[in-house]
């Protein structure tokens, strides 16, 4: 479980140039679609041994610098709830505003570790400069230049020695599900449906972090942890920006979890926010169910799932060998099959092939259908061997990795799917040579 770090400040002080820095050149989480925000606000980042997420809160603010209001306010409010640490970014050469005040304001009463970080510092002059912040009451100024990276490094010495590093052997080795998705798709309900008053087999058990909750669920033949995050049901304050904070509570459900149940709402289809939380689980190696609620209200003809399915697939490709289960959360229908599913995804995402039975299966296909020439040069596949990870990754060793290209490696997954159920679990597979 990785600690969530958030930069936060006014507009126009260096927050997504520090982000970009800090994550490199790695993918952000999510990639929003437009409207939602302006830019990318999600991503990995590591420094000496330990990884941890970044939100970057620029973007957010209103077009124009004087107006502070409430957009401001929500976005540092919504991004202190969720972080661990918080750096509060100020502009060493425009010195203090009375923007930069509101903001101490706010970090301060977050009883979060907050750290000072003065930009666009580029010489001896500017660090002078960053002296006046200091009267904002919040200890040490760590003086970096995002552009050219310099402090960054000091500044995340500091920053990585106030990560929180629980003991994992808090929760039984139990499969452990979460419900993810959009606001309102039902994802409580379906909780509350799969509790029930069972509640003498219903035990909450601390997380492995301070606001993830694990409920033990031991009924109807299922055993297993069911993922929450405290708070989860409790936010009514989040309005316009009710995608950010589904997302960052998503965020933190994935990385708790071995399988993700992706509620989606068959009233308004499948859509890109439903595409961005199903990318982070994918992009984290989670068991996938795509579970279709309010199938109920649908007016059905002949072939209406196999559309929607149909829908869904072409958004999710190449990916698509996803179980997906249309249920009714409120009459109970298929909620019993959704957890049958997520029981056979965890399984598939924990197999096992041993080296013989790969090597016994793939080459022959393998030589059947060898990958392409490139440039007179013939690649041959010699070997196969599964990686010991936490989810299915192959590595097939042969004599010229570098010529194998994209399709080729879609065809020894679709090969691997074919003989090996590895239904609704996203693999990795590798070329080495040998």
């Amino acid at each position: 479980m990785s600690n969530i770090v958030a930069i936060v400040g006014r507009p126009n002080v260096g927050k997504s140039t520090l982000f970009n820095r800090l994550t490199g050149e790695r993918k952000a989480i999510v990639d929003p679609t437009s409207g939602v925000t302006r830019d990318r606000h999600y991503g990995i980042s590591d420094w000496n041994g330990y990884t941890f997420s970044v939100i970057d809160t620029g973007g957010y603010a209103m077009h124009s610098e004087d107006i502070f209001e409430e957009e401001i306010r929500k976005q540092v409010s919504l991004a202190v709830d969720e972080a661990d640490v918080i750096l509060f970014m100020v502009d060493a050469r425009e010195g203090i505003t009375p923007m930069d005040e509101e903001v101490s304001q706010l970090v301060r009463k977050s009883h979060k570790k907050v750290f000072l970080v003065a930009n666009k510092v580029d010489n001896f002059n500017h660090t002078d400069d960053a002296n006046e912040f200091y009267s904002l009451g919040l200890g040490n100024i760590y003086c970096i230049s995002s552009i050219s990276g310099s402090g960054t490094g000091d500044l995340l010495d500091e920053v990585v020695k106030e990560f929180i590093i629980l003991p994992q052997e808090e929760t039984p080795e139990l499969p452990k599900f979460a419900v993810i998705g959009r606001p309102n798709v039902g994802k409580s309900s379906l909780i509350n449906a799969l509790l029930g008053d069972e509640r003498n087999i219903v035990t909450s058990i601390p997380g492995t972090t301070r606001d993830s909750l694990y409920t033990h669920y031991n009924s109807f033949g299922f055993d297993f942890l069911l993922v929450d995050t405290a708070g989860i049901r409790k936010k009514g304050k989040v309005h316009e920006n009710i995608e950010f904070y589904s997302v960052m509570r998503s965020i933190r459900a994935i990385e708790n979890s071995d399988v993700c149940l992706v509620m989606i709402d068959a009233t308004q289809g499948f859509e890109g926010q439903d595409m961005n939380i199903f990318g982070l689980a994918q992009r984290n190696h989670k068991g996938i169910v795509v579970v279709v609620n309010k199938w109920d209200l649908i007016e059905k003809g002949t072939n209406t799932h196999k559309l929607f399915e149909q829908q869904i697939y072409e958004n999710i490709a190449p990916f698509t060998d996803i179980p997906i289960i249309f249920t009714s959360v409120i009459t109970k229908q298929r909620v019993i099959k959704a957890l049958e599913m997520a029981h056979r995804v965890y399984e598939n995402r924990v197999r096992r092939i041993s080296t013989s039975k790969l090597n016994d299966v793939l080459l022959p296909i393998i030589q059947d259908n060898p990958p392409p020439a490139n440039k007179g040069k013939y690649i041959k596949i010699k070997y196969i061997t599964q990686l010991p990870l936490a989810y299915p990754a192959f590595v097939f060793f042969c004599n010229l990795p570098q010529y194998i290209k994209e399709p080729y490696q879609r065809f020894i997954e679709n090969k691997l799917r074919e003989n090996f159920d590895f239904s609704g679990v996203p693999m990795e597979i590798f070329f080495r040579q040998k």
